[in-house]
């Protein structure tokens, strides 16, 4: 009997044990589930080297390059999607995953497949006037969550649900899969581009198709890859006049410092393994000074961005991350020179005219009238470019707030929330500004657009 209760006891201790591991962990689970939800992020580096490298692939789909755009996500599950018109989001980890710059040109090929296929059109009208961020929020299932504010809603998702809903609203037919991948291939060929990368890519990803659901990658769960296709794009790939056709260097190494910089930002504990302390190409001396920028080692990180600049003086990313980084320490006025010859380097870039303008805004002169027009100079040329940055619209209010212009910045704030989908907080302000402005006037007739545009939405 006295063996039963210390069993029974033993058993009850196990069970406490359990049980405090259990609440231990959980909470652990939770936040890792959460750090999975994608985050879109912009770099001008790797968005302009790939819309120069696809733009003969839009060209060759007939369509504008101008009016596709290529938006990075940071996630560590590999995909890639249209949505929300001629958008094509690529996750960052599909980028690593690639091996060559052929694959991952494949990649957007195909996409580009789907919007000129149109597969995507029943999307457009539920995404107009919407940020970037609120696309990907839609198609995780999230967008209830952004627009309430409710954040029940997002941890009602961090158990898998947003996959659920990414993978209903991405669902492609295997016709229309098929129909991509011809199309793509039809791009190669009329681009005279070698067409191999895009069967390497979907051939690495066969084996996925016979794992258990939970093992494969995202883009196997939203793009059903079958034999017959991959088949089908190997006898076409073999015909291509170009399928051996080599890229050239310049691609190569503008693929390995799109990969580095990727590492460096993401995973900076990584670069030991990717790189090792032999490797002194430009790639890894550029993980490695992000590596030190992202752990915070000031001195380090100043010291090998000045090095690269030594090599490369007018590389305009790398006088950026320069300028970048004298921010993120706390010298911005340092800044400017860097982000002003960056910008000067590619005037037409409005990214970079966004980090110069935030960087005005936020230097010693931040009060100064004529820093505060130049900001808003630069940010005015970018938003011709950029129509569903909520970025700049925070900054543009920022900077007509100091400069006591007070419908100006609510405008900006209207703007900013009418593209994050929070219509009554948007509503609000064109309200306020209907109500004091004449009517009749410019930013009248704005607030007014505002507020007819909400009540679209909401009617449909």
């Amino acid at each position: 009997m006295q063996s039963l209760k210390n069993r029974l006891k033993i058993s009850f201790i196990y069970l406490v044990i359990i049980i405090v591991i259990i609440l231990i962990i959980t909470p652990s689970v939770a936040f890792a589930q959460k750090r999975k939800h994608p985050t879109l992020i912009r770099d001008t580096e790797i968005e302009n080297i790939l819309k120069q490298w696809a733009k003969p692939i839009f060209e060759a789909a007939n369509l504008n390059p101008d009016n596709v755009n290529i938006i990075l996500v940071q996630s560590d599950v590999m995909n890639a999607f249209v949505a929300g018109g001629p958008n094509i989001f690529i996750y960052t980890d599909l980028i690593l995953k690639t091996e060559n710059p052929g694959e991952l040109l494949g990649v957007i090929a195909h996409e580009t497949g789907h919007i000129a296929g149109g597969h995507l059109i029943r999307s457009r009208t539920a995404m107009e006037r919407a940020s970037y961020e609120s696309i990907i929020g839609t198609i995780l299932g999230l967008g209830a969550a952004i627009v309430s504010g409710d954040p029940r809603a997002v941890s009602a998702l961090s158990a898998g649900g947003s996959s659920i809903a990414q993978r209903r609203y991405l669902a492609h037919s295997r016709i229309q899969e098929s129909s991509a991948d011809q199309a793509a291939l039809r791009f190669f060929e009329k681009a005279k581009i070698n067409p191999r990368g895009l069967e390497t890519f979907m051939d690495k990803l066969r084996s996925q198709t016979y794992m258990p659901e939970n093992q494969q990658s995202e883009y196997i769960r939203t793009h059903p890859l079958v034999d017959n296709r991959i088949k089908a794009l190997h006898r076409r790939v073999e015909q291509s006049e170009y399928k051996n056709q080599p890229f050239n260097a310049k691609i190569i190494e503008q693929h390995a410092r799109m990969k580095a910089k990727l590492i460096g930002f993401i995973n900076p504990g990584k670069i030991p393994w990717v790189y090792d302390d032999n490797d002194i190409s430009i790639a890894a001396k550029y993980a490695r000074t992000i590596g030190a920028y992202r752990d915070n080692k000031v001195k380090e990180a100043l010291s090998r961005i000045n090095k690269l600049l030594e090599i490369e003086p007018e590389n305009p990313y790398f006088l950026e991350l320069k300028g970048q980084m004298l921010v993120e320490f706390g010298k911005v006025n340092e800044s400017l020179p860097y982000y002003r010859k960056a910008s000067n380097l590619l005037p037409k870039d409005p990214l970079l005219r966004i980090a110069l303008a935030h960087a005005l805004i936020e230097s010693t002169q931040k009060n100064d009238s004529k820093v505060l027009n130049e900001a808003i100079e630069h940010l005015e040329y970018a938003l011709r470019y950029e129509p569903r940055s909520t970025r700049i619209h925070r900054l543009m209010a920022t900077a007509y707030g100091r400069l006591g212009k007070n419908s100006k910045a609510q405008i900006h704030l209207a703007e900013e929330a009418v593209l994050q989908r929070r219509f009554s907080y948007a509503k609000q302000h064109a309200n306020a500004i209907l109500a004091k402005e004449p009517e009749g006037s410019k930013i009248w007739l704005e607030a007014k657009d505002i507020v007819s545009f909400i009540k679209t939405i909401k009617n449909r």
